[in-house]
């Protein structure tokens, strides 16, 4: 089987996602076009050598429909030889369109591919696609389907987080994040956003609140209690978990991921495309994994997925130097450190989404470029990169740097 190496990974800035966010005035194409236009000026890509383009998207309606990795690939100037497909795995979508990617060169068919995802959260509102999954009465009823807060709040109520512990994860993300950002750990792969005449709009992630505290996180008022007393939901999630009597509610505004705005893409290719266009890899591709898991509880899939792939290539947790696991809810990754028995400063050494965001079809491509530039400034050798899915499923990849 032929190895897939990422030889360049960017992002944009992630932008608060409202009306009043820095990126809301810039559509999805243009946050895409930007990577795209990036990718191929940084490494000085002739771009008829790029076969495909696969990118994630969850809600892929208006601005945001209608494939718009082809629609990028034309808006960025590529040639017409790159082809182009959209994809949706929910919150692992990114992560999904770098494993396919990979999974191409692998195969030996295909030899140079830019794989990653975008979401504008501010100017296409999540759920707007319709969500069969979460409003169809029949899905509720029939299969104990809960909204994805409901099910956070059951890990936590299950595996006893305490809303001061939740608070307390929260306010050390924002805290590595403006750590980060101070440091200049994320200025190779951000790419600022633009206006038509080259004025900066956002050139860092815009809801990193450095001063954050558990005092303040103390005043929020949690997020889902009020939906799961009167809809019903506490009752739907204990029909599933009985031995949960009475279901808390931990999780608010302050230790969840922020909705945000943003695009990320990764450069993946094989061995030889790499010495043809003399490009240097980055790091290479080790394995990947996904998995399905129990629809009701969701969120609990990255451990069972990181496991399936560290089986795969034939490795321990403890092989692993650097672990991204999507900040969701903080719940998530707390409950992978405790099942994995991962210590705390392996994870997420740079923050995450409840510091910077999550928009939802780039995430899992943003978590890859910050494996990658982390392993090159620490030199450390291997990452793993996770992320819970709605419906219940869990995505996970390995890289190592080379």
């Amino acid at each position: 089987m032929a190895e897939a190496f990422i030889y360049d990974a960017v992002r944009t800035p992630r932008g608060k996602g409202k009306k009043d966010g820095a990126l809301h005035e810039v559509p999805a194409l243009k946050l895409l076009t930007t990577t795209f236009k990036a990718i191929r000026e940084r490494n000085n890509l002739d771009t008829s050598y790029v076969e495909d383009s696969i990118i994630g998207c969850v809600t892929q309606v208006a601005e945001q429909g209608s494939d718009i990795a082809k629609t990028a690939a034309i808006a960025a100037g590529y040639s017409n030889n790159t082809a182009g497909v959209s994809l949706n795995r929910y919150c692992g979508s990114g992560l999904e369109a770098i494993n396919q990617a990979s999974a191409y060169i692998m195969s030996g068919l295909t030899d140079l591919i830019v794989a990653g995802g975008v979401e504008s959260m501010s100017r296409v509102a999540m759920g707007s696609d319709g969500f069969a999954l979460f409003s169809d009465p029949n899905m509720v009823m029939n299969y104990n389907i809960v909204p994805q807060g409901i099910s956070a709040d059951l890990i936590a109520t299950k595996y006893g987080f305490t809303r001061d512990q939740l608070d307390a994860y929260a306010v050390e993300s924002h805290r590595r994040a403006a750590k980060a950002w101070e440091e200049g750990r994320f200025k190779r792969s951000i790419i600022p956003v633009k206006d038509i005449n080259g004025i900066t709009i956002l050139d860092r992630d815009e809801t990193v609140r450095g001063d954050s505290s558990i005092q303040k996180l103390a005043t929020l008022k949690p997020a889902f209690e009020m939906m799961g007393a009167m809809a019903g939901f506490d009752s739907v999630a204990i029909q599933s978990y009985p031995e949960v009597e009475t279901l808390l509610h931990p999780h608010h505004a302050g230790n969840s991921s922020g909705i945000v705005d943003g695009a990320s893409l990764v450069l993946i290719g094989s061995k030889s495309i790499g010495k043809k266009l003399n490009m240097k890899p980055r790091a290479k591709i080790r394995s990947f994994a996904i998995v399905g898991a129990e629809p009701t509880i969701m969120l609990t899939a990255p451990a069972p997925a990181s496991l399936k792939a560290l089986k795969k290539a034939k490795m321990k947790v403890s092989d692993i130097d650097l672990f991204e696991v999507n900040e969701a809810f903080a719940v998530v990754p707390m409950r992978f450190m405790q099942e994995l028995d991962v210590p705390a400063d392996k994870v997420n050494v740079n923050g995450g989404a409840i510091a910077m965001g999550h928009p939802l079809g780039a995430t899992g491509a943003m978590l890859i470029g910050t494996l990658v530039d982390e392993l090159e400034r620490t030199g450390k050798q291997t990452g793993l990169a996770t992320l819970c899915i709605g419906g219940g499923m869990g995505i996970a990849t390995i890289i190592e740097r080379v």
